[in-house]
């Protein structure tokens, strides 16, 4: 990617959040793009930041403080009230730029990202549209889908590195993503191939970790609850055999909210990824969206600028 496609954007606390950025063609919307837990944006994220761009849309894209090429200590650290200070640090300069219409903001994140864009959008009446994809937006049913075993493994490590981090001690990490019957957050039939599929291919280190601090966060984090409260329209894509974020509560979102929309993409968690078998029908579903609630703004080529096929959307 260009090096003239890269800003920081200042943080809270001094913090500086390495982003890509692509101002959108006049008339288009911009996407404020975030990814999931233990994600950086060099996992996967270029493929649909690339995408939006080609589509003349506007693209902020970047990593959370301690994550990625993000400034930040701990590294590796997963704090909810952080991350949402980030994106909405992000989309505050994102909406100052003078090539962008501050009414024409889309919010956008995959996985763990998706509980954020969830809560902004809810709390944040003049967003014009939000697109959460295989997200998880009940962190109660999130950890309740974990073995009764692992879970109080994983509860322990969560109070001692608390603790240690009261008393000024180094971080206590545990594995994110592991193999089935293994140690780790994730132990799903399909973590060890979301773990390839996302490996970064421009070299960039992603340390396969997180500080078991954020366990006890995630329980208590459930923007389910504020559905009700999105006024934008937001489009729900809820993997049909997602088998690490619950889908009742995404498809409860989609239900709840006022001008609630829902794809049920084919496969699993990593199935809307690069290399998966929907990814394609994802972007497409996704594009649509944008151009019907954002307007069509400048058509990309070969396109006409007309509303797409919304087939897959219920």
């Amino acid at each position: 990617m260009p090096e003239s496609d890269t800003v920081i954007i200042p943080a809270a606390d001094g913090e500086r959040l390495h982003t890509w950025w692509q101002p959108p063609a006049p008339g288009a919307p911009t996407l404020v793009m975030a990814h999931g837990i233990g994600g950086i944006k060099a996992a996967g994220l270029r493929p649909f930041f690339e995408h939006f761009v080609r589509e003349g849309f506007g693209a902020a894209c970047f990593d959370y403080r301690g994550w990625g090429a993000s400034s930040g200590t701990p590294r590796e650290l997963v704090d909810i009230p952080a991350q949402r200070a980030d994106y909405r640090a992000v989309l505050d300069w994102v909406r100052a730029q003078p090539e962008v219409d501050p009414e024409r903001i889309v919010l956008w994140g995959t996985s763990f990202a998706g509980m954020h864009v969830v809560e902004i959008a809810a709390a944040d009446p003049s967003i014009r549209a939000a697109i959460a994809q295989c997200p998880l937006v009940d962190g109660l049913a999130g950890v309740a889908n974990v073995p009764v075993l692992r879970s109080a493994r994983l509860t322990f490590e969560a109070l001692v590195d608390r603790v240690g981090a009261w008393g000024g001690m180094p971080p206590r990490y545990v594995p994110l993503c592991v193999d089935d019957g293994e140690f780790g957050v994730i132990a799903t039939r399909d973590s060890l191939v979301g773990l390839e599929r996302l490996r970064p291919k421009d070299g960039t280190e992603w340390p396969n970790r997180i500080t078991a601090r954020a366990i006890t966060q995630i329980t208590f984090a459930r923007p389910v609850r504020r559905a009700r409260d999105i006024t934008c329209p937001i489009l729900m894509v809820v993997a049909s055999e997602d088998t690490m974020a619950p889908t009742a509560p995404a498809v409860k979102v989609s239900a709840t909210a006022p001008r609630g929309e829902l794809y049920r993409s084919a496969g699993g968690h990593y199935d809307v990824y690069e290399g998966g078998i929907d990814h394609e029908n994802v972007l497409r579903v996704q594009t649509e969206f944008i151009r019907r609630h954002c307007g069509p703004g400048p058509a990309p080529k070969g396109v006409d600028g007309t509303d797409g096929d919304a087939s897959g959307l219920e």
